[in-house]
């Protein structure tokens, strides 16, 4: 029987994931597919009970589904198990169906970065090193969880609601310190990684105020934008001689155990793959 995933999402027709899954069914020869499904939040219940019947009659099996905005915290209250990374990130971005129906709720974002970063360069340098975090929401939550992983030691958060990254450290816990989003750039000659987690840069939205001077000269500079895959931040870091992680690679990194699990195939996230996912955002 076939076996169904896909993504969830309130709109979806921007998704990525569609393409990325469909490249890897392809490429691993599999009897498998994968679907994009517009799911209002106050549906996500319904949507989730009603699928496994569904496919079902259509002759597949229902393997579970990738969420995106706004279902994530949603579906903390919608599956029977939390894995330690949703549960302390907050949020849910796969959910795996098993064999008995049992829904378990799982948050590939911070290993997807994590990942990110280790395919440019030895993540073991920023073991009791500093961060610092651009913005509070969801992404942010999952990037320091990811900080924290790899062994830092301090993670600088700053936001342009200072409540909002108050709140972060709050839930985050050891290590974590809020810092007035004014004060962001003083604190540079003590950073090893900069992250941008917020929309700023993105195409279609107002370009992120970072200035770089006093970063110290070995840091790494990244941003979860990949539209566009350059975004300012990361041109004037490169142009500076930081070293940079553009945000395609979190993309196609979160989406390897998602897979994995439904599919039974634990996928490659290689340059084919990034060329291919990049014409697909040529093309929107």
């Amino acid at each position: 029987m076939t076996k169904n995933a896909g993504v969830m999402g309130f709109p979806i027709s921007h998704s990525l994931s569609p393409r990325l899954h469909g490249y890897w069914i392809e490429k691993y020869g599999l009897d498998a597919s994968y679907s994009a499904r517009e799911v209002k939040p106050e549906d996500l219940d319904q949507a989730l009970t009603s699928l496994p019947e569904i496919c079902r009659a259509e002759g597949m099996e229902f393997r579970g589904t990738n969420l995106t905005i706004p279902l994530k915290e949603v579906a903390l209250n919608l599956v029977d198990e939390l894995e330690p990374s949703a549960a302390k990130i907050g949020a849910v971005n796969t959910i795996v169906l098993k064999e008995d129906g049992t829904r378990i709720g799982r948050n590939t974002d911070g290993v997807g970065f994590r990942d990110s970063l280790a395919d440019h360069l030895d993540i073991n340098r920023f073991k009791g090193g500093t961060a610092l975090i651009l913005g509070a929401g969801g992404a942010a939550r999952a990037i320091i969880y990811a900080c924290l992983e790899m062994g830092f030691s301090k993670i600088l958060i700053t936001n342009r609601t200072k409540e909002r990254a108050q709140e972060l450290v709050k839930d985050m816990g050891n290590g974590c310190e809020a810092l007035p989003w004014e004060e962001r750039s003083e604190t540079l000659n003590q950073v090893d990684l900069l992250v941008n987690t917020t929309s700023l840069g993105m195409t279609g939205q107002p370009e992120l105020d970072m200035p770089l001077d006093g970063l110290r000269k070995e840091a790494i500079v990244t941003d979860i934008v990949y539209v566009p895959l350059e975004t300012d931040l990361l041109r004037v870091a490169r142009e500076k001689g930081y070293g940079t992680v553009d945000g395609l690679g979190m993309l196609l990194h979160q989406a390897k155990a998602g897979f994995e699990a439904w599919f039974g195939v634990k996928p490659d996230v290689d340059e084919a793959l990034r060329a291919f996912v990049l014409q697909g955002l040529h093309k929107k």
